[in-house]
């Protein structure tokens, strides 16, 4: 299956090593702590949804982007994204980034490109997606719960 994107497809810039703080063990050390799964905001929503009685997959591979938590029968797919990696508040916390800017915006503008073309392929398979930030679980969970089980009551 190959990967069809978008004509203006944003190209991210390999990192540059003197734009940067760190040396690479010591970058590689830390970026090795940031996790991609089983985030604390993930866990807490899935043992609520599990809690409501409702049963689900994680980081379902034969879904396009592979979405944190995928309900099959009900066709849904719910994503729990970092405020930093998706572009919360962008274009306000964009003229922030001080380091390696080329990179980084980039990168971060990327991804939120790659985030629109999977919520398109997901709906045109027929799922409905939920996108929460990691501050929503954290502040408001019963109100994303409750946002979830409406739709899957539905």
């Amino acid at each position: 299956m190959t990967k069809r994107y978008s004509e203006d497809r944003i190209k991210v810039p390999r990192f540059s090593e003197e734009a940067g703080f760190y040396t690479t063990p010591e970058r590689s050390k830390i970026m090795g702590k940031i996790r991609g799964k089983n985030t604390k905001p993930e866990l807490a929503f899935r043992k609520a949804l599990y809690a409501a009685g409702y049963r689900y997959r994680i980081d379902y591979k034969k879904l396009p982007g592979k979405p944190d938590i995928a309900m099959h029968k009900y066709k849904t797919a719910i994503f729990i994204d970092g405020e930093y990696w998706h572009g919360h508040n962008w274009e306000e916390r964009k003229p922030n980034v001080k380091t390696n800017r080329v990179f980084w915006i980039a990168k971060i503008e990327r991804n939120m490109q790659r985030d629109q073309e999977v919520n398109t392929a997901l709906n045109k398979l027929g799922y409905t997606v939920f996108r929460f930030w990691e501050k929503e679980i954290h502040k408001e969970l019963d109100c994303c719960l409750q946002k979830v089980i409406s739709h899957l009551k539905e």
